[in-house]
């Protein structure tokens, strides 16, 4: 079942790994920017890639307390400090999105910032889900 529809102007390049916009009608789910910690509040990792892997399970299990999926997910954002290591390990984090995110790509923008709240947070993800009514 389609929960949302991909804005794509018919002359602009399809992007990779993302969509430029999406529309959906439903309950909107706001989930707060999560970090590669685990429920003992303990980073994962030092890296972006095991960071970012903890931070994806941790947006899917908030998700799924409103009984939402990765589909239902219309938009990330992501925090890194550091945009050359989250370019040099694209594959890695490809490779991790996909295995918990599935082929569901939502619109998403990445920006890089001086420094998270977190001591040692090297990416934060923030989350916005449509549950279809």
């Amino acid at each position: 079942m389609t929960v949302h529809t991909i804005l794509q102007p018919p002359d602009w390049p399809r992007p990779r790994g993302y969509a430029n916009g999406i529309a959906a009608r439903g309950t909107q789910l706001f989930i707060a920017g999560q970090i590669g910690w685990d429920a003992q509040q303990q980073l994962v990792g030092r890296d972006v890639v095991s960071q970012t892997a903890q931070a994806l399970r941790n947006m899917l299990a908030i998700l799924a307390e409103a009984g939402a999926r990765p589909e239902h997910v219309v938009r990330l954002t992501w925090y890194l400090t550091d945009l050359d290591a989250y370019r040099e390990s694209g594959r890695e984090i490809g490779a991790v999105y996909r295995e918990l995110m599935g082929s569901h790509y939502p619109a998403m923008s990445a920006v890089q910032v001086a420094g998270l709240v977190e001591t040692g947070a090297v990416v934060e993800i923030e989350c916005t889900a449509v549950i279809p009514d």
